[in-house]
């Protein structure tokens, strides 16, 4: 049955307004529910907003402070397990309070020298609109030079005002044009600001630093602004190095000296030597004898230097190193013997094709020696702990699977001149002393432990044994407490353990 014209036009009218009913009502509840979600949403993920304080200085520079930490935790104390010498019971307890202040203030300096405001803690906050180095830009003291790669890749706006701080130097940018200003241009703070991005950048990438105090190896860290957003980066001042560079020659003898130390055992550095010349006819030997009636010891490429007698074992070693001119030593002891098996070559293969290397140790009649060096810096007034760990060693040197890398090796090493030129023997330590040098160059010294190089020791006789040698050879007890109250002083040390 149909419908008259009119009713069946208010049946359509009132269907149709139903209908947008219902989609404004679904509409509503999907807005409503996307709504509540997102706040949860919102309060469930993480907050990438890290929590910050700013206000603007009265040059208009917003003051954007990070709640991060902006240096590294200070190192605590540290523990001193059972095994290790408390070394502050070796001091003598009239001296230890005046010893304590001298150790302090030495050590501050020592912070002094070695610290640097690179060190920092620095964070780089996200989705910033600010472009700049983050490594690589080394300067000259006291010399200009441009900071590469300082942009602003801001959302099109009517101003642009970017800020600029440094604390070591001063900042300072070409003559804009009339389309942007630039305020403390060769002061601390640089303000650039211009209605136009790309005239912006193109100021910003002139930029220049100049550092304003002459310091060989220091830096300075660069503030970068734009409204909210704020970058900090470093800036390395460094004076270049003069490179100093040894002619290899080509064969051993120009590569490679041979030095010891001798002290009252001519028998046995006469056996040495003529094993020496058996396999290298012609390498130059140096040797340091400290003995109480010396003898003559002479012959092609020897060079025998007499020192005042019983000097010690690093003051031996200091003397015959500071003669080398080759690029490399070879350390033996005065009672070692080369074999066929001592090949000079494949340590210095070794160290010509690793150049980080420092030093290459090697076996004495199949013994490798080598150890690893544990250590904690401690807090400022205890000192460190020190744990050296005989048979330590960390992993496989790449390309040479006979050599590992370690922390110290066995008196049979080859080393680069200059790099233990810079760490040196003590010379206040005379007779037992080999892993305190590799303690001392910690951090300094890269050390590897090879395997297939190999030199024998000469058998101990009765007619090779000399009752004075042996008395000096084996250090008095008050010799060992010296020695550790110089590991309290010198290394800043809280306890040592030698395991």
């Amino acid at each position: 049955m149909e419908l008259p014209a009119r009713e069946q036009q208010m049946y359509i009218y009132t269907n149709a307004k139903l209908f947008a009913f219902a989609v404004v009502g679904v509409l509503f509840i999907m807005f409503a529910f996307y709504m509540g979600n997102s706040c949860k949403w919102a309060n469930e993920l993480p907050n990438n907003n890290l929590p910050t304080s700013k206000q603007r200085d009265p040059s208009g520079s917003l003051n954007y402070k990070s709640s991060l930490p902006t240096q590294h935790r200070l190192p605590g104390p540290c523990t001193c397990p059972d095994g290790f010498t408390v070394l502050k019971d070796q001091i003598p307890k009239d001296q230890y309070e005046e010893l304590m202040q001298r150790r302090a203030k030495e050590f501050q300096q020592y912070k002094a020298r070695t610290n640097s405001i690179l060190s920092k803690l620095l964070f780089a906050l996200p989705n910033s609109p600010l472009q700049y180095p983050i490594q690589g830009v080394i300067i000259r003291p006291l010399t200009a030079t441009a900071i590469p790669g300082l942009a602003l890749h801001a959302e099109e706006g009517t101003s642009y005002k970017v800020f600029l701080t440094v604390s070591n130097g001063v900042l300072t940018t070409e003559t804009p044009t009339a389309e942007a200003t630039v305020q403390g241009s060769g002061e601390t703070k640089l303000i650039i600001e211009s209605s136009s991005l790309l005239v912006l950048n193109d100021l910003l990438a002139k930029v220049s630093y100049t550092s304003t105090i002459y310091h060989i190896n220091t830096g300075d860290l660069v503030t970068f602004q734009f409204e909210n957003y704020e970058a900090v980066f470093p800036i390395t001042i460094q004076q270049p190095h003069v490179p100093v560079l040894y002619d290899m020659g080509t064969d051993i003898s120009s590569q490679v000296t041979i030095i010891t130390k001798t002290f009252l055992r001519y028998k046995q550095l006469r056996v040495l030597l003529d094993s020496i010349r058996k396999f290298y006819s012609d390498i130059k030997v140096i040797i340091a004898d400290d003995s109480l009636q010396p003898e003559s010891v002479t012959g092609e490429n020897i060079q025998h230097y007499i020192m005042p007698p019983a000097q010690g074992w690093f003051a031996g070693r200091n003397l015959a190193v500071s003669q080398v001119t080759t690029k490399y030593f070879l350390w033996v002891d005065d009672d070692f013997l080369f074999s066929e098996k001592t090949k000079i070559e494949k340590f210095v293969e070794v160290m010509e094709a690793v150049p980080e290397l420092d030093v290459v140790g090697g076996s004495v009649q199949g013994n490798r020696f080598y150890f690893s060096i544990l250590y904690e810096e401690g807090d400022e007034n205890e000192g460190g702990c020190l744990y050296r760990k005989s048979g330590g060693k960390f992993h496989r040197l790449p390309g040479y699977p006979q050599c590992h890398l370690a922390s110290g090796v066995v008196n049979f090493f080859l080393a680069r001149t200059d790099a233990m030129q810079r760490v040196r023997f003590d010379p206040k330590l005379q007779r037992v002393a080999h892993s305190e040098f590799f303690m001392d160059g910690l951090g300094s010294l890269m050390v590897a432990s090879c395997g297939d190089v190999i030199i024998d020791h000469q058998p101990k006789t009765q007619e090779n044994r000399n009752p004075t040698y042996n008395k000096f050879r084996h250090p008095e007890r008050s010799e060992g407490k010296f020695k550790l109250q110089l590991h309290f002083f010198k290394n800043h040390l809280k306890c040592i353990r030698y395991g």
